[in-house]
């Protein structure tokens, strides 16, 4: 079973706004086997929606539309859908209580011409009733395509998603089933992963793919396996992971698209009830943001201190002063003491600090561009590590905090 998935809004093609929808509903069709064949970003107009209608025709079974629902004269999905099924707009008495309901009962005013034209839908449609805005989605058919028009407000395309879309498609259509599992791999590039297990990729049975998904300091590769027996599935995807783990078991940290680096050290430093904090200067706080990002990282993470510049490294951390002239404030002996004051600071089991050039120029220190000291002080020691992450200056930003995770992690693990 085939779909493809069609933004309308020209402030997306403008960059105005980016596309979160497409990933959410491909994500959400292949968790029940549906292949997304294409995604297309198209503009708000009729002739363009209605050649897109065509060429799709007949070519995938779903085409699920988001955009162009709204109640302005420059949402015109609806009035479209009506010229290609040849159809008229009616009112739904459904949609027209429930958005009635939400203007004057939840927005407190009173509801407009516009408002009630919400409940405008195409004769023929299957209307999908969107209970947390105003716009509803339609689901037509046409010869052996079904066109699937949403709201292109991201949680309203959700709800409709999840509960009207996806149980509509598992009751309607058999599907073969998509397993995915995903390995996270830290500390070596694409090139030297693929190299350490040709073999065992060269070996994959036939209806299991392998991806690789690079991103700095780290590389995903994720296992599909596609047919209709999902026990064997499941069992021949174990089978190849165990395999694998044996193989690279040296770099990976977790399993799973959620079980990302920062995910793995908040579930070590919860279950040993360690603590961690940060004292960051050319990372400028983005250790502490990944780490927080995880819920419940409150238990484990304690604070931070951005010393972007000298003055807040010797006046909020203490460090000092002759010991950044004696050695620059990007230095092995600097970022030690960065990262023993904050864990006395803060009053942590471990503490990460940092200090470079992320570029593209020099700032209160001559060290070339892109090189950078990472110091983790344990229960015991303080360990530095010196990297030149080269450029542009993302780019260093990113190596670093990967880094610092990276060591960190490394370090809990010597005590499991």
């Amino acid at each position: 079973m085939k779909a493809t998935i069609v933004t309308i809004g020209d402030e997306i093609l403008i960059g105005q706004i980016v596309d979160t929808n497409s990933g959410f509903i491909a994500k959400s069709l292949d968790k029940i086997g549906v292949e997304i064949n294409e995604m297309i970003s198209i503009s708000d107009d009729k002739k363009h929606i209605l050649d897109t209608f065509v060429a799709l025709q007949n070519k995938v079974d779903l085409v699920i539309i988001t955009g162009g629902l709204g109640p302005t004269k420059d949402d015109i999905t609806k009035k479209t859908f009506c010229d290609y099924f040849e159809d008229e707009l009616v009112v739904d008495q459904k949609v027209l209580t429930h958005v009635t309901q939400l203007i004057e009962g939840f927005y407190k005013r009173t509801i407009t011409q516009i408002n009630k034209d919400q409940a405008l839908v195409p004769s023929k449609c299957t209307v999908l009733h969107n209970q947390v805005g105003t716009a509803p989605g339609m689901w037509m058919k046409k010869e052996n395509t079904v066109f699937i028009s949403l709201p292109g407000v991201p949680y309203e395309m959700k709800y409709l998603v999840e509960h009207e879309i996806i149980p509509k498609v598992v009751r309607e259509y058999k599907r073969p089933y998509i397993i995915h599992k995903t390995i996270l791999t830290y500390g070596q590039g694409e090139s030297m992963v693929a190299e350490r297990i040709e073999d065992w990729e060269n070996n994959l049975p036939e209806f299991i793919k392998l991806a690789y998904l690079p991103a700095p300091g780290r590389v995903r590769l994720r296992l599909s396996a596609r047919g209709t027996d999902k026990e064997k599935l499941e069992a021949a995807l174990a089978e190849n992971v165990n395999s694998l783990d044996a193989i690279i078991h040296d770099i990976i940290v977790g399993f799973d698209d959620d079980e990302t680096l920062e995910v793995v050290v908040g579930k070590m430093l919860t279950k040993q009830n360690k603590t961690i904090s940060t004292a960051e200067s050319c990372t400028g706080g983005k250790i502490a943001a990944v780490l927080t990002s995880v819920s419940g990282s409150s238990k484990y993470f304690k604070g931070s201190v951005v010393s972007y510049a000298t003055a807040v490294k010797i006046d909020v951390l203490g460090i000092p002063e002759s010991l950044i002239k004696e050695n620059s404030v990007v230095s092995r002996e600097v970022v030690s003491a960065m990262a023993l004051s904050i864990k006395k600071m803060m009053k942590t089991d471990y503490a990460i600090a940092t200090t470079g050039n992320a570029g593209p120029s020099k700032g209160d220190s001559n060290a070339e561009v892109g090189a950078v000291f990472i110091a983790l002080a344990t229960p015991s020691e303080v360990i530095v590590e010196e990297f030149n992450f080269g450029q542009p200056r993302e780019k260093v930003i990113d190596r670093a905090v990967i880094k610092s995770l990276e060591l960190l992690q490394k370090e809990i693990l010597k005590n499991v």
